[in-house]
């Protein structure tokens, strides 16, 4: 019987049968060769909560130096995060880039990262990284109070989060209590003052009428215009806008420096899914997302502080070791459904 997917034209005129058999295992080589360069083509899944805009340019470039395919989904942190608990053992992910450490928290609480080498995690210091090891940060936002300089003297500036809710500055103070920032503030607060404390403070403060916005950057347009005089927000939203509106915007950060939720710094960070089958790979990503080039990119990109003191930050920003954080276990910001809670309960959600 003749099968002639198995069979070999005969050889053109001119052309002996040697020659063409060695054209012939020479293809064959090189299919194979081919064939084993794809079985062996290293793919590294990330789902990352961090925007494709911040994130892309990174992924390309750690994809031209290691050859890696990243394949990266994006979506919000908190559905991320969830995503990966529902899909339990079998999901594809392998990195988790979380925008803020409440969902980094969130899966190192639920057993879903595993820890990571101590070359690692000995680059980032300890006030941002897990104390496990099971999460590190790339790059820093602190809270501050972000204030018109035409309306507001820099000694008028309130010390501590508690003098908000003072009679001067009833009405004249905004805030965005549904962004996840604020809400990791709060919880961060719960963290450092129960929730008792945490409550008072809100309610002390809806009893000031504070002017209450969807997300940070309409708050920031409404201080620069003066519709308030100050926000409490996180630092590179001042830049943004002042970038937006021109470098006449009359906005300044007022660091509170407390060593409460005031002088929070959250992180974005990145952990290893604990299905991961290539953590070397994931590792790898990781440290690249820790290397001067990388931080500098976070720092250019967006205002952020970077987690590495060999970097710089952005011209006009402190370093990170003279904000005064508090002492908290930032794994803590995890307990965000005490923070929505108190914002429900009193009417300010």
């Amino acid at each position: 019987m003749t099968v002639a997917a198995c069979s070999r034209p005969a050889p053109e005129p001119g052309e002996s049968e040697g020659s063409a058999a060695a054209e012939e295992t020479q293809a064959g080589a090189e299919e194979a060769e081919e064939a084993e360069e794809a079985a062996e083509e290293t793919v590294l899944v990330v789902y990352s909560g961090r925007k494709e805009a911040m994130v892309a340019p990174l992924v390309e470039r750690f994809e031209s130096e290691t050859g890696v395919d990243v394949r990266v989904n994006y979506a919000g942190s908190a559905q991320l995060a969830a995503t990966i608990l529902e899909e339990g053992a079998a999901t594809p992910a392998c990195v988790f880039f979380g925008q803020d450490s409440s969902t980094l928290g969130l899966l190192e609480r639920q057993e879903r990262l595993i820890p990571l080498s101590e070359a690692l995690t000995s680059m980032v210091p300890p006030a941002f990284r897990s104390s496990t090891g099971q999460w590190v940060g790339t790059s820093g936002r602190a809270r501050v109070l972000t204030y018109n300089t035409e309306r507001i003297r820099e000694d008028q500036l309130p010390a501590q989060l508690d003098a908000l809710t003072e009679p001067a500055w009833r009405g004249r103070v905004g805030w965005a209590p549904e962004n996840a920032s604020f809400q990791s503030f709060l919880a961060a607060m719960v963290a450092l003052r129960g929730e008792d404390g945490a409550r008072a403070w809100v309610e002390a403060m809806l009893g000031n009428e504070p002017r209450a916005y969807p997300s940070n950057t309409p708050g920031m347009v409404a201080v620069a215009t003066g519709e308030i005089d100050l926000m409490l927000t996180n630092h590179y939203y001042m830049y943004r806008v002042v970038e937006e509106r021109g470098a006449e915007t009359p906005l300044a950060n007022h660091y509170l420096r407390s060593a409460d939720a005031g002088s929070l710094v959250n992180i974005a960070g990145l952990g290893i899914v604990k299905e991961c089958a290539d953590t070397e790979t994931a590792e790898r990503f990781i440290r690249f997302m820790l290397t001067e080039a990388s931080q500098a990119h976070f720092v250019e990109a967006n205002a952020e502080f970077p987690v590495l003191g060999s970097v710089p930050p952005r011209e006009g920003l402190p370093k990170l070791d003279d904000l005064n954080v508090p002492a908290l276990e930032l794994t803590q910001l995890a307990n965000l459904e005490a923070a929505v809670r108190i914002l429900q309960e009193t009417g300010a959600l």
